[in-house]
């Protein structure tokens, strides 16, 4: 390959969020985003969902809306509203409107946590029409080829009133993530932290011993961000239980017993 070649791909590949791919998700994505088809992606809290949209917005080269979703979120928060200003009233997109208008990447996260008739606006996005009617302005937007709408949620954190209704979740092609394999996990933390092999090995094995524990006391398990904050805070001079302790521990339980155990295996792996 020829040498500038080189150093214009390095460069490229530089100003990309940083991910590791696990599989073949990256290609799938792509062939989804080249055929206009939505995606929706499945896994848990802290393994990498987000940052995967977002490398892959930069690596097409399209501009990225992202909607953390909750409770509250209205069908208005996402398409738009009249706004008055300076005695006049005047329409604001929201930022699905927005993305469809310029033919961007429009990421619900978590979009379960969204009331029913919210995620009923994107059900006309899903489909061979792929629009956006806007009731309150008459309009009726036609999403151009670049326009993608990609959603996520953690199947492991529904139950009966958030769950996905399966006539939405089957208008996506979907993909499952997990926590990445331990040595892909352990590279994510040398590229990410910059701490040494050694304490990425222990580090990992350590959440892997936390996460089978995660059916019998915890909701959540301890995801790739948190070790990827655990080890910010070793590599900045913190000790390692201490470390541990506020960045991986006490995030994943306010029950003080459970937090205790889960201390237990930190022990193991950096008591003295």
């Amino acid at each position: 390959m020829d040498t500038k070649v080189r150093s214009i791909q390095d460069a490229e590949a530089q100003a990309l969020p940083f991910y590791r791919p696990q599989g073949g998700e990256i290609a799938l994505f792509e062939q989804a985003w080249r055929n206009q088809l939505p995606v929706l992606i499945k896994g848990p809290t802290g393994c990498g969902k987000t940052r995967f949209v977002r490398h892959m917005a930069a690596r097409l080269g399209r501009p990225l809306y992202t909607v953390s979703c909750h409770d509250d979120l209205t069908a208005a928060d996402l398409v738009g509203r009249h706004l008055i200003g300076d005695g006049n009233t005047f329409w604001n997109d929201g930022p699905l409107t927005r993305a469809v208008r310029e033919g961007a990447i429009c990421y619900l996260d978590e979009v379960v946590e969204a009331r029913k008739d919210t995620t009923v606006v994107l059900h006309p996005l899903t489909d061979d029409r792929r629009i956006l009617p806007i009731e309150r302005t008459g309009e009726q937007l036609k999403a151009p080829p670049e326009f993608m709408l990609v959603v996520s949620y953690n199947p492991g954190y529904q139950n009966l009133l958030k769950g996905m209704k399966p006539s939405t979740r089957q208008r996506f092609v979907a993909m499952r993530f997990d926590f990445p394999e331990p040595e892909l996990e352990q590279s994510i933390l040398l590229s990410e932290t910059g701490i040494d092999a050694l304490l990425a090995t222990r580090l990992v094995g350590m959440a892997n011993s936390l996460r089978a524990l995660k059916d019998h006391d915890l909701e959540e398990a301890a995801s790739t961000r948190l070790l990827v904050y655990t080890a910010t805070l070793i590599k900045s001079g913190m000790a390692p239980l201490e470390a541990c302790r506020a960045a991986l521990i006490e995030p994943l339980t306010d029950d003080v017993e459970t937090a205790a155990a889960l201390m237990e295996v930190v022990d193991v792996t950096f008591g003295s």
